[in-house]
């Protein structure tokens, strides 16, 4: 049972202009414990400081105070310590033809980190392993997309891939930073199910980023909504959304589609709620 726990997590940049620097401060004092089964929204508008956590939490930005703890173990940003925290913890990026490299194979993208984080060996077992994360995302048949490189495939597709990367060293936490905010609306439904749907399967805790909060409500057991860099408001989904206490919420409840007016936003919520299953993608439009 793998439990992330984030403590009076900071990063401040410090900016120049000349001679002249500002301190800037991304994010303020944020602390919150991801556990097995669960996820937690983190909502804001652009410039919140949400994807800088989650930055920080995939170790790709170093706190400039605070901690991140896995198990109540702090890991080295270098080294063995940082494979055995991205053994345990993966990020699925918010665009994914800019996270696929162009040049390689679906393939590639999949067997890499199943050789890096030893989870096969060999070309047949790699290949064995290739498909069957393909199938975990509903990309099947799997030899359809196997040899493809990104550009052939739907913006939802390479998003699907890229959710299969993040799950090939076999992580229980998953930062999903705005998974779907790139995609075609027809097709972020479908991607936010199979993440539920993993989630559940595999008993995942996820961070999911969003300014949504329709998607936050219906996605998350907690929401945590930031502004200027810090938390201003935390709590049960629903109560945070229905029952908004600090102003900033109120303004993005204010803003989001009310669903008794509006006939797609409660079929969409409803889907939601009752875990539409999944099926196979083949084709799909972007």
């Amino acid at each position: 049972m793998t439990t992330l726990e984030v403590t009076d997590l900071s990063k401040n940049y410090r900016l120049r202009a000349g001679t002249k620097s500002t301190l800037l401060r991304a994010v303020k004092d944020v602390n919150f414990t991801l556990e097995p089964g669960r996820t937690i929204a983190l909502v804001g508008q652009s410039g919140s400081g949400k994807s800088t956590v989650a930055r920080m939490i995939a170790q790709l930005e170093a706190p400039t105070s605070g901690d991140i703890l896995l198990n109540g173990k702090s890991f080295a940003r270098h080294g063995r310590g940082l494979r055995e925290y991205r053994d345990e913890v993966q990020m699925v990026f918010q665009d994914p033809f800019a996270s696929l490299n162009p040049f390689h194979t679906i393939e590639h993208h999949l067997a890499r980190p199943l050789l890096l984080h030893g989870k096969a060996s060999g070309k047949l077992e790699v290949r064995q392993k290739v498909r069957e994360l393909l199938e975990r995302v509903n990309l099947e048949p799997a030899d359809d997309f196997i040899d493809r490189r990104p550009h052939e495939l739907s913006g939802g597709q390479r998003q699907r891939v890229a959710i299969a990367r993040a799950l090939a060293p076999g992580p229980n936490v998953l930062i999903a930073d705005e998974p779907v905010s790139m995609l075609d609306v027809s097709v972020r439904l479908g991607v936010l199910n199979l993440l539920a749907r993993l989630q559940r399967e595999e008993n995942l805790a996820v961070l999911y980023i969003t300014h949504d909060l329709a998607t936050a409500r219906h996605f998350s057991d907690e929401i945590l909504v930031m502004y200027q860099g810090e938390v201003v408001e935390r709590g049960p989904a629903d109560d945070v959304i229905l029952n908004p206490q600090a102003d900033f919420t109120k303004q993005l409840a204010a803003a989001a589609p009310e669903p008794s007016r509006n006939k797609r936003f409660t079929s969409v919520a409803a889907r939601y709620a009752q875990n539409t299953p999944e099926t196979p993608i083949h084709k799909e439009s972007t």
